[in-house]
């Protein structure tokens, strides 16, 4: 139980809380969602929430939703839902971009707008349709094609067209880079997991953990929120469950694949990182009073959350579960130690375990600023279920996934306090500290 103390959920005594969570489940990008594009997988995912809520549309306040590769064509995904979707035109709906942590990002907006009176009822989620996501050209060739598309006489437009280069036609495939520094957050986990000494062997182990976990969850029956979503040309061939989840894999299946981002001295491969993921989630929102007007239970309180951006030249990208949770925890009034379940993103196995030896390491804490270690805690309550490496990372929908995942097993346990925490690009950090 969490110690008592003055501190207590956001909104006091009417708290704001977490009714309920849906997400689709998460498939390995350019396979069975292929043909989705954003709107259309979030739209699935709001429609199933306010169906299995069973509550008037009419109620609901606003739509926010992340997501990191927005398209060119409607950039603004979660107005584009509420257009597709049985929800009220009236709605206004924002979205909202923070990298991995984009949907958590949009629950902490939603959870602002219901504490300052500004929406009663918040959808809050993420999607992300990387099969969907658009290679682009050259600034140059672009720069030559708007200029012939604006030409008035067929010589100036065979002279706009007349600069493009062969190199031009060249695309420029989505990527995963920090601008900044250059580097894919791939390598920057190297970086980590070379200055911690997290062993490739540490990492294999790690990944067989967190596969075998959610797989176990699945067969179980552990994840009720995951929806099926109908797909093919005649919306005949349901995808019922995570497609990326590998219950028969193993540390030495694993040994044999060579790393991706150091060839020659990395420890970082393909099996323990997460993996392009296509998916959407979404979570209701609203304050205590309001379910209960509503007659609606719930799965748990916001007690506090926290966010931080780090000073990427001078600590390691994927520091943000560190530097961010004790912020969190400080402003709950509670430790590691008060946590009954505890999740943290898992963009990389290496990125998790590093995070994990400086919690615990009272040198290594000192080194990134903090006053004391966050503590260790106990691996039969983190990631019980599984998480990113295993189940999938769609960027925009992890945060979202990580807020139901913790809810609903904090539920089934009977437990009191769970935390949730996330790395993102950028160098940026979110946790979360939830409540029964």
């Amino acid at each position: 139980m969490a110690k008592k103390n003055k501190t207590i959920s956001l909104g006091g005594d009417d708290p704001v809380v977490v009714v309920a969570g849906v997400r689709t489940p998460f498939a390995r990008a350019w396979t069975v969602f292929k043909d989705w594009n954003e709107a259309d997988l979030g739209r699935q995912c709001v429609a199933e929430l306010v169906n299995r809520v069973d509550m008037d549309p009419e109620e609901v306040d606003e739509l926010i939703f992340g997501c990191v590769s927005a398209p060119m064509d409607g950039p603004n995904v979660a107005r584009e839902i509420v257009l597709r979707s049985m929800l009220p035109q009236h709605i206004p709906a924002s979205t909202v971009q923070m990298y991995c942590a984009s949907s958590a990002a949009a629950a902490m907006q939603g959870i602002n707008s219901l504490l300052v009176g500004t929406s009663k009822v918040v959808i809050a989620g993420g999607v992300e349709a990387m099969s969907a996501a658009r290679a682009r050209f050259s600034l140059s060739m672009t720069h030559a094609l708007q200029e012939a598309g604006s030409a008035r006489t067929l010589p100036s437009r065979l002279r706009a067209l007349g600069r493009i280069k062969p190199s031009d036609f060249k695309p420029e495939a989505p990527a995963i880079e920090e601008s900044t520094t250059g580097k894919s957050m791939g390598e920057s986990a190297e970086e980590m997991a070379k200055d911690y000494g997290v062993t490739r062997q540490e990492q294999d182990e790690y990944t067989e953990m967190t596969h075998h976990r959610a797989a176990a969850a699945f067969e179980e029956g552990r994840m009720p929120e995951v929806m099926t979503v109908l797909t093919g040309d005649k919306f005949d061939e349901p995808v019922e469950k995570d497609t990326l989840v590998r219950p028969d894999t193993s540390v030495e299946a694993m040994a044999r694949l060579r790393p991706v981002f150091d060839r020659k001295h990395g420890t970082i491969t393909a099996a323990n990182s997460s993996p392009l993921t296509d998916g959407a989630s979404a979570v209701l929102l609203m304050r205590e009073s309001t379910a209960k007007k509503l007659g609606l239970s719930y799965q748990a309180k916001i007690r506090s959350y926290a966010q931080i951006g780090i000073d990427i030249q001078k600590y390691h990208l994927l520091l943000g579960p560190t530097l961010a949770t004790p912020i969190a925890l400080e402003r709950a009034g509670v430790t590691l130690k008060d946590m009954d379940l505890v999740e943290m993103h898992e963009a990389f196995a290496a990125q998790v375990l590093g995070n994990l030896k400086v919690w615990k390491d009272k040198k290594l804490s000192k080194e990134v600023g903090l006053d004391k270690p966050i503590g260790e805690p106990d691996m039969d309550t983190f990631n019980v279920n599984g998480g990113s490496v295993s189940i999938g990372h769609p960027f925009g929908a992890t945060g979202g996934r990580l807020i139901m995942q913790l809810t609903g097993e904090l539920e089934r346990r009977d437990k009191n306090l769970g935390l949730l925490t996330m790395c993102a690009a950028g160098g940026l950090g979110l946790t979360m500290v939830l409540e029964r």
